[in-house]
């Protein structure tokens, strides 16, 4: 498998703006650096004209150039390690990688090998999510994570007491990744390949977790409803804040009704119950 990586010098204020419209574009990882950062896509996934078009529609706000490079299948752990920093959520939550120091005042610490699966904690869809679930009574509860990325969530969710977790994902690296950091962990979670109309999902649980993009939230929403119990919550991410109202709305006809709601760079996280 092989990468185009798109090395931007841009602005401060225009960093976030880029990673988010990127995200949306099948850029699954990002590195920070002094002068602006680099996005990586499947090279299959990349297309030069969207690219172009983003960087025109965001020229004016400020100074933004980039360089291309073809590269191989990269060795994340290193690459991570120059540049990656722990994740600090409320004070409560630190994501840190395995050559990060223990620090025994944050009450959850979950360890990650950082590879290229979405959802490190740097993302702010995963910190909202964490944040999110700091708030909601996870003891003896049953949990599905859709679209787990490295499986930060379902670990959290056992840190909080969940009895019961299966995560599921589409990409065989992220289930690589997602089990090796659940075993980090001592997560007893299993990890499913696969969407959820395909996996004959049976038992309802009573916290279901999806960080998922706009489309196919609207898309599997009504299953996500079928196999939420009743007065359950249902904690959605990986969208923007102007999609929230159309999310909404569909959950509404689906007797799930809205919480919560925070917005943090651009995104936003919803949390829901399930009322009939």
């Amino acid at each position: 498998m092989s990468f185009k990586g798109v090395h931007f010098t841009c602005d401060p204020h225009l960093s976030d703006l880029l990673i988010a419209e990127l995200s949306m574009l099948s850029y699954d990882s990002f590195e920070e650096h002094q002068m602006g950062f680099s996005a990586y896509c499947e090279m299959l996934n990349f297309n030069q004209s969207l690219l172009d078009s983003l960087v025109k529609k965001y020229q004016p706000s400020g100074t933004i150039s980039y360089k291309l490079e073809a590269v191989a299948r990269i060795n994340w752990n290193r690459e991570w390690e120059k540049n990656y920093a722990a994740v600090v959520i409320a004070d409560k939550i630190m994501v840190r990688a395995i050559f990060h120091e223990p620090q025994d005042h944050f009450k959850h610490q979950i360890v990650i090998h950082p590879k290229m699966s979405f959802g490190t904690g740097h993302h702010a869809t995963t910190s909202l999510i964490l944040e999110a679930q700091l708030s909601i009574d996870h003891h003896q509860k049953k949990i599905y994570d859709f679209g787990t990325g490295t499986g930060v969530l379902s670990i959290l969710a056992h840190q909080l007491g969940a009895a019961h977790i299966v995560a599921t994902d589409v990409d065989d690296w992220c289930i690589e990744n997602a089990q090796e950091n659940f075993n980090l962990n001592d997560c007893p979670g299993r990890v499913l390949k696969g969407v959820v109309r395909d996996l004959s999902l049976k038992d309802q649980a009573d916290i279901i977790i999806a960080n998922i993009n706009k489309n196919v939230l609207l898309n599997e929403i009504s299953e996500y409803a079928r196999l939420l119990a009743l007065n359950g919550v249902l904690i959605l991410s990986g969208f923007y804040e102007k999609d929230a109202p159309k999310i909404c709305a569909d959950a509404e006809k689906l007797g799930l009704k809205q919480i919560q709601q925070k917005c943090l760079s651009l995104w936003t996280v919803i949390v829901l119950t399930k009322r009939m």
